[in-house]
């Protein structure tokens, strides 16, 4: 053979006649057509990992940031509790942690446990006392009052209760409910309950079926003689302007306190709970790679196949001169197309069904007449999508990474294909 026919070619990388016959692989003819659909299944499987990586990355932040805009929307991000002695300068205590700088508000509370009852039903709950101004200063509870209002809160004789405990008790805003505690007056028979009836003022949701189902928030005063308090209270919740940096408030409030505290932050409270979360996201985003990984194997085998297939076109392409760099960039084309196409698609395909996840939710329970998303078991009422730039652009880099080092080996053994050899067994 002439050496003039045999001569390398120095093109420029990713030249058009790479970019032709990249396309014109990926349009498999009739005889191609098993290739053809592995490279089809290629695409549905990338497309769909990213897909579900997205969506199941973004539910979970959802998930987490809306527990926890409810749980600390109630819920103290810091509890001081006393120590040696009871908290009856609860008033001067709370009125020095206020000045610290960063705390937005503290909040004396008296807790204990009731059932509360209508001639209906009856319920187990957690009876909150707090005072007037603090109640209304928990925008979690004063933005979402459904029923009534809580300018009949000062009377002493008046309560708020969440929207799902009013449903159980079939009671609504100006009904009476019967509190019954375990510990009442004492008798010569011994302690006996204390039972007594108290008017809805208010019925709040907060959208968390557990705070919706058993807190009911009662006057401070009425609390404490309620539970027997000595004037005292149970504890002190403080809220922050940042719960996130909670440990830089801790010596302030301790200071403040001028007294042997107890602190307990929110982080502690809830620790086994968020643990559990982070530990359940970590594995779900390990599992769903892994489709995201099985096909990229796939785009390795279709193009082995595909090399196999296409030995004497690579020969007749390296004997009219193609450099061993534009047959390598033929077949990286090949492959990495499929993969920048399929994490695109997944990618605007995770970003779509986000934005619109509850309707999607809705329609499926509409359609199937199920709950899929049941407030008991899932704590919100409804689905949250909570899409992180970050954690989005990382799954879009490891769907490009995976589909590019995917396609090296196939188009490296297509570059190392002897033309002498390839056309000598066609």
């Amino acid at each position: 053979m002439d050496e003039t026919m045999t001569e390398t070619v120095q093109t420029a990388p990713f030249a058009p006649f790479e970019w032709m016959l990249s396309a014109r692989y990926l349009r498999a003819r009739r005889k191609e057509g098993f290739i053809s659909v592995i490279a089809g299944f290629s695409f549905l499987g990338i497309m769909l990992g990213v897909a579900t990586l997205i969506i199941v990355m973004a539910v979970m932040n959802g998930f987490r940031k809306e527990l926890l805009d409810k749980i600390l929307g109630l819920n103290g991000h810091i509890l001081v509790q006393p120590l040696e002695s009871p908290l009856t300068d609860w008033k001067d205590v709370a009125d020095r942690i206020s000045q610290v700088q960063g705390i937005r508000l503290a909040a004396p509370v008296v807790d204990g446990q009731a059932l509360a009852s209508s001639p209906w039903n009856a319920s187990g709950v957690l009876v909150r006392g707090i005072r007037s101004d603090d109640l209304n200063n928990l925008t979690s509870i004063a933005k979402n009052i459904k029923q009534g209002s809580l300018e009949g809160f000062d009377d002493g004789q008046g309560v708020a209760i969440g929207r799902r405990l009013a449903d159980q008790l079939s009671l609504h805003a100006g009904d009476s409910v019967t509190l019954v505690a375990p510990k009442g007056a004492v008798t010569p028979m011994g302690t006996t309950p204390r039972i007594k009836p108290y008017k809805i003022v208010a019925v709040f949701e907060i959208g968390m079926s557990e705070y919706d189902l058993g807190f009911v928030f009662m006057p401070l005063a009425e609390a404490q003689a309620y539970f027997n308090r000595s004037n005292d209270v149970t504890s002190i919740e403080v809220f922050t302007t940042n719960p996130d940096k909670v440990d830089s408030f801790r010596k302030a409030v301790t200071e403040a306190a001028g007294r042997p505290v107890f602190l307990v932050d929110w982080r502690q409270r809830n620790s086994t709970f968020f643990n559990a979360l982070q530990v359940e996201r970590n594995v779900m985003f390990l599992i769903l790679t892994m489709i995201v990984l099985v096909a990229a194997l796939n785009i390795v085998s279709g193009l082995i196949m595909l090399v196999k297939d296409k030995g004497s076109d690579i020969a007749i392409l390296r004997t009219m001169g193609a450099s061993q760099g534009s047959i390598m960039r033929i077949f990286l084309i090949t492959g990495a197309s499929i993969g920048v196409v399929g994490t695109l698609v997944g990618f605007f395909v995770g970003l779509v069904i986000c934005l619109n996840i509850e309707s999607i939710r809705q329609f499926l329970s509409w359609l199937t007449s199920t709950e899929l998303f049941s407030p008991e078991l899932y704590f919100l009422s409804k689905l949250p999508a909570e899409i992180d730039v970050g954690e989005t652009t990382a799954v879009v880099i490891m769907a490009l990474t995976l589909s590019f080092l995917a396609t090296l080996y196939p188009s490296w053994r297509a570059a190392r294909l002897d033309p002498v050899e390839a056309l000598r067994y066609e």
